[in-house]
């Protein structure tokens, strides 16, 4: 299960973000090609929507990723908005440690 906030829920509910972006810390590793992701809705966690895992896109960073994937693929129109956005959650600091992950979804 990951948890997700109202908008990138909506997104990934209705098709127009195809990848979500976490750090690739020891959860996020045991994550495999093939795998159904549970997203739930916060707060409440009541509202699921369940999606296959295509494809994994290894990043030093999230400004990297970004950068080299189409901002629509997350759900933005540009880059910019895309990587403002996933840095108010992740310092650079955990970024070098883990380095990041896209999880391309295909929903189900």
């Amino acid at each position: 299960m990951m948890k997700l906030r109202e908008i990138p829920f909506r997104k990934i509910e209705d098709g127009s973000k195809i990848i979500e972006s976490r750090l690739f810390d020891e959860k996020r590793r045991q994550i495999k090609l093939g795998d159904i992701i549970e997203f739930c809705l916060e707060p409440e966690l009541e509202y699921k929507v369940k999606a296959e895992v295509v494809a994994l896109l290894n990043y030093p960073s999230f400004s990297e990723l970004m950068t080299d994937v189409p901002a629509k693929s997350f759900g933005w129109e540009k880059a910019e908005q895309a990587i403002e956005e996933i840095n108010q959650f992740y310092s650079a600091e955990d970024q070098a440690q883990w380095g990041v992950v896209g999880i391309k979804l295909k929903l189900i």
